[in-house]
């Protein structure tokens, strides 16, 4: 894994890339000392090291108004691409090094935030990473399907709500209904 960091605007900041660079496995901002959120998307997009999209920049600012010292951003498909169709095209959009960064990072975090809208139907991939997540788990709402909202499309006085494992795993087993 590559690992490249800056500091625009004097927020610590690293992400972690395939050697190739087709993937991004995982992107950090730190800008105080204290607690971490965690949130998980669908896949990365153009944000880097250096800079913020517009995705990322949502999350950050949420993380500083729910009182975080940081942010970090990890992905249920770890393939970069700006249209979920781009990702569906991909031989490998979940990325060799996806499960591991994952996991270590939603050990770490002191909130998980779910949020990778109703894409994360792609493979199943949604509802068996939901289902696997351990820790204090939550989202900003839920689709219809039961899909935890994406940040980008949901207002700042929306607070994360509690995504309970058994939610969770009831969520999963609907792929199989």
């Amino acid at each position: 894994m590559i690992e490249k960091r800056a500091a625009p605007g004097g927020v610590a900041s690293r992400a972690l890339y395939s050697p190739c660079g087709a993937y991004r496995y995982g992107l950090e901002r730190r800008w105080a000392a204290g607690r971490g959120l965690l949130c998980i998307m669908l896949n990365p997009s153009t944000a880097t090291e250096a800079a913020n999209d517009p995705t990322i920049e949502r999350c950050q600012r949420r993380a500083v108004a729910l009182g975080f010292g940081a942010v970090r951003i990890a992905n249920l498909f770890g393939f970069r691409a700006t249209r979920p169709a781009d990702l569906k095209r991909a031989a490998d959009p979940v990325g060799p090094a996806n499960d591991a960064l994952l996991a270590q990072w939603t050990a770490e975090a002191d909130m998980v935030l779910a949020a990778w809208g109703v894409h994360g139907a792609l493979a199943g991939r949604g509802r068996r990473v939901a289902a696997a997540l351990r820790g204090d788990v939550r989202h900003l709402g839920l689709t219809r399907d039961g899909f935890p909202r994406h940040p980008l499309y949901v207002s700042y006085d929306v607070q994360p709500q509690a995504w309970s494992q058994e939610e969770r795993r009831a969520h999963a087993q609907t792929e199989n209904a």
